[in-house]
């Protein structure tokens, strides 16, 4: 239902935004909630870990430790992705706050990343040479 309305407000604008918005637009909406975010991870949790303790809750399809590129060493989070949304929900409701290998976890649904890449909000900047109008040192 709310799916529909947001798309019908959009609609109604008449082409006045963006294609690429009204696509994020409906792709934030269709999220599913089947991707939980695990915050507060020891270090020496590892991908097999965190999907024993998780599947008790239903098919665990997958479950990723995010690494450090530079260390090699976890970030301390990760994400399980379930095969349904009912036990996805209830993981969320039973391990948000419990222990996990001597930390206690932090459980909530997974947020999708904005698209377009690390320069979606300006990333990647920094100084390219020349003055301060963006022309070449050399001039």
């Amino acid at each position: 239902m709310a799916f529909s309305s947001k798309l019908g407000s959009l609609l109604r604008l008449n082409g006045q935004i963006p294609a690429t918005y009204m696509l994020s637009s409906i792709r934030c909406m269709s999220t599913s909630t089947k991707k939980l975010f695990i915050g507060g991870l020891s270090y020496g949790t590892d991908d097999q870990t965190l999907k024993e303790a998780f599947s008790g809750f239903g098919d665990v399809t997958e479950a990723k430790i995010i690494i450090d590129r530079d260390t090699g060493r976890s970030r301390g989070f990760g994400f399980v992705n379930f095969a349904d949304d009912e036990s996805a929900s209830n993981a969320l409701s039973a391990m948000d706050g419990q222990e996990l290998n001597g930390r206690n976890i932090r459980v909530s649904y997974a947020n999708e990343r904005p698209s377009g890449g690390p320069r979606a909000y300006g990333g990647n900047g920094g100084f390219r040479g020349g003055d301060s109008f963006g022309r070449d040192a050399g001039y």
